[in-house]
């Protein structure tokens, strides 16, 4: 079985990486055009009635789609995967709130994704406290249907990191600038994963497993708090590269002063990037590793280790006035993906493991303006089971739209 015995350490080298980022950078007031994945949560539009103090939005995704897995379909479906509420309050200067509230599938599920109030004493130095998106990658935070040209979600974002990830606790993050560039960091404490990680119906390894658990907004699961990590810096002409961990002991291993079982660790890092340096295009991607310390009594069917990611490529091919819109715009976007749940050997053949899929998303897209849009989708799945068998495929098209309101 394969271990994650020395991955925590990742968390203090980040540590190490954001004093060194601090002398290296000097603050600076003109911060408008340098937004970072990190302040997602914040740039989104609201309403405000005068002097009122609160300020509400949201936004709504709907789709339909037609998908055939080696031959056999279930037709045509309609679906609106969700609708988020925003609600957000200035109480006084440098002292803000904001919620996140998901309805998902009608109201099969009502989620607060987020519900925070964040204190600035200075640029570098804000407290947050409530309940926290995990800043795992750059799409936890940085979700909203609209800002995308593809229907679904990324796979590796919602498997691997279980998108979204939100946790009560407390942390610091801050932003200092310097001409071109603006570097940032986070730091959360939260409660964290439980043993459905492993201990589920899924029959793998499975992160998302642990979003079942609606008791971590009360409690931590076994008192061992998951540490959140990330740094990220940004050129205004270049783009923006993120480097985050986070990690936690998942199982319970004492009960009363009773030894029940040895630590054992999950730790996540992950890199995200994006640019536009090149004239109409947008390149974003993230990728992301997961080490799991799986007991030696579970089958190697559940992987001590994962990984998978993903790559966008959005090309602007006309932007101009069309249909009494001003800057409307037509994209022409395309995914790849890949996500391998479970990267190892069988120990008694060194055969691969598989357990893994591929898919390519070519899109076209329709933008009346850059809150709203409407995408069209062909999906294309090859999916490898545990013992390497032959490619199951799922094809597909999606339509979908999504707006903020």
């Amino acid at each position: 079985m394969k271990t994650s015995s020395s991955i925590y350490k990742i968390g203090g080298y980040l540590l190490v990486l954001i004093c060194l980022n601090h002398v290296a950078f000097a603050q600076k007031s003109d911060s408008s055009q340098l937004l970072l994945n990190m302040d997602a949560v914040y740039n989104r539009p609201f309403l405000q009635a005068g002097s009122f103090p609160v300020a509400i939005g949201g936004y709504i995704e709907a789709q339909g789609e037609y998908f055939v897995s080696d031959g056999i379909t279930e037709g045509v479906s309609f679906k609106i995967p969700r609708m988020t509420l925003f609600v957000s309050s200035t109480i006084t200067e440098r002292i803000k709130f904001l919620s996140e509230i998901e309805f998902e599938e009608g109201t099969k599920e009502i989620n607060i994704e987020f519900a925070a109030l964040d204190f600035e004493f200075h640029p570098l130095l804000n407290f947050r406290g409530g309940i926290i998106m995990n800043p795992i990658g750059a799409f936890n935070q940085n979700h909203d249907g609209p800002r995308w040209e593809f229907v679904d979600r990324p796979i590796s974002a919602t498997t691997i990191i279980p998108a979204t990830f939100s946790n009560v606790g407390f942390g610091l993050h801050g932003k200092t600038y310097q001409k071109q560039w603006v570097w940032a960091y986070e730091a959360y404490v939260t409660n964290g994963f439980n043993d459905q990680i492993v201990a589920n119906s899924e029959g793998r390894t499975w992160l998302p497993a642990a979003k079942e658990n609606v008791d971590r907004f009360e409690e931590n699961f076994n008192a061992v708090p998951l540490i959140t990590l990330k740094t990220a810096i940004r050129h205004r002409k270049i783009g923006e590269i993120g480097l985050s961990w986070m990690g936690d002991v998942y199982n319970k291993y004492e009960e009363d002063g009773l030894l029940l079982d040895q630590k054992r660790r999950l730790d996540v890092v992950a890199i995200d990037f994006n640019t536009s340096a090149i004239k109409n295009l947008d390149i974003t991607g993230e990728w992301v590793w997961a080490f799991v310390d799986v007991p030696a009594t579970y089958s190697q069917q559940f992987g001590s280790q994962q990984q998978g990611g993903f790559i966008d490529f959005v090309y602007t091919v006309l932007k101009r006035e069309m249909f009494g819109w001003e800057n409307a715009r037509i994209n022409l976007a395309l995914r790849l993906e890949h996500v391998d749940y479970n990267v190892g050997s069988f120990e008694e053949t060194g055969g691969n493991i598989h357990d893994d899929l591929q898919a390519i998303v070519p899109a076209i897209s329709f933008r009346s303006s850059s809150q709203t849009v409407i995408r069209v989708n062909y999906r294309y799945i090859w999916e490898t089971d545990l013992l390497g068998n032959p490619t199951a495929k799922t094809a597909g098209f999606q339509i979908g739209i999504s707006s903020y309101f």
